[in-house]
């Protein structure tokens, strides 16, 4: 350990960290397990230099990964994590989460949740947790994901209720993602129905200090009261297409099974089920009519046999298991109009405001992508028909 990395602690590397990877940053973490979290912070904010030793570990992890071995991976990480240095503030992220009542939980913590190992080098840097300090995150033998459309009928509303009221009643967490429709259903009749602490949890795709979608505000403060928001994005961070979509790997990895109350036949849910499945978890699905677009998501997983078919919460219950196996094959989850793009263009598709526009220097620094990566994806996107310039030096996404 070199003189840097021994004067900073884990905790405050891993916040650093999280501020500087986007959510399922491969070399990100391949670096933190090739050189540790302190040493990391140091190499991918450019304060110290990545020795041999580490570029040779950095490379062994990502091959071991099934990532080709090629040169340049560091010094293109590099670059991308470079324009959001200057806002590289760890300290002050940790004092905003704790004036908000949260607190930040690592991998080196006895309380971290073991079942996001699973996760590989795709699990969290770290968790920004906010609740009741003395409520650990249970284990995923007693939680259900209850997820489904934002659109949601009546009927889905019913049954996301009937089966998180259930579940929580016999002692039981649900998790959900606290967005509209399914997730907020599911979230209320948990807290309704009282039970263990904490009876729901909520993981968020942006900062825990903030209150996304504005219209759940009321029900995700009460999460936060009577029970848990989790991000791995740090305080301050918006909500973003890419962020949304990695967000359903936590809630998949953390619970036992997974259950698409009501979805569409593209509804991100379908995105929460295909990681359950992948990760080995039991995905369940619940029938809807036969004439109810609502239902098609659903009624296409049991088609294909990536789910079973539940209609109340003893069938989930039922179906959980240890660690819930027989999920069946992964979940064929039609790809959206975006779904086609590289990972740099959707993080720079993300960063693209509506109507104003904002420069290459600007973007470089939300999407946290270099400003030659930028310009080259502003080009792929315009071709797309996805962008355009809203002045000589400024672009905006194409309505």
């Amino acid at each position: 350990m070199n003189a840097y990395s021994a004067a900073i602690d884990p905790a405050t590397a891993r916040a650093g960290l999280s501020r500087l990877f986007e959510p399922c940053d491969n070399v990100g973490a391949a670096l933190v397990a090739a050189a540790g979290p302190e040493e990391a912070l140091g190499i991918a904010s450019g304060w110290i230099r990545a020795s041999g030793s580490v570029r040779d570990l950095l490379h062994d992890v990502l091959a071991a990964h099934g990532i080709s071995n090629r040169t340049g991976f560091l010094e293109s990480a590099l670059e991308r994590w470079r324009p959001r240095v200057p806002d590289l503030a760890p300290a002050r992220d940790l004092a905003i989460a704790h004036r908000a009542g949260g607190r930040l939980l690592i991998p080196e913590d006895e309380d971290w949740p073991a079942a996001l190992d699973d996760l590989e080098l795709a699990a969290p840097l770290c968790l920004w947790v906010r609740g009741a300090q003395d409520v650990p995150i249970p284990g995923p033998e007693r939680m259900a994901a209850i997820v489904g459309s934002r659109d949601c009928t009546g009927y889905g509303a019913t049954v996301a209720g009937d089966l998180a009221a259930g579940v929580v009643a016999n002692g039981w967490t649900v998790v959900s993602g606290g967005a509209y429709g399914i997730d907020a259903h599911a979230h209320r009749a948990a807290l309704a129905a009282g039970g263990r602490r904490p009876a729901t949890l909520a993981v968020m795709a942006c900062g825990t200090d903030r209150f996304y979608p504005a219209g759940n505000e009321d029900l995700l403060r009460a999460v936060a009261a009577q029970g848990l928001l989790i991000s791995e994005v740090p305080p301050g961070s918006a909500p973003t297409r890419w962020r949304f979509l990695q967000r359903n790997r936590i809630i998949a990895a953390l619970c036992s099974v997974t259950v698409v109350a009501e979805a569409r036949w593209r509804s991100g849910a379908l995105n929460t089920a295909h990681h359950a499945a992948g990760l080995g978890r039991a995905v369940a699905a619940v029938p809807g009519s036969v004439y109810s677009a609502n239902s098609a998501g659903c009624h296409r997983l049991l088609r294909d046999g990536s789910a079973v078919c539940i209609t109340d919460s003893s069938e989930l219950r039922e179906l959980a298991g240890p660690m819930g196996g027989g999920a069946g094959p992964e979940p064929q989850v039609q790809a959206a109009a975006h779904d086609g793009l590289a990972v740099e263009d959707i993080l720079l598709l993300d960063a693209l405001p509506v109507r104003s526009g904002s420069t290459v220097e600007k973007l470089a620094a939300v999407a946290g992508l270099p400003p030659a990566a930028v310009r080259a994806g502003l080009g792929r996107l315009e071709v797309s028909g996805l962008a355009e310039r809203a002045a000589p030096d400024a672009w905006r996404r194409r309505k």
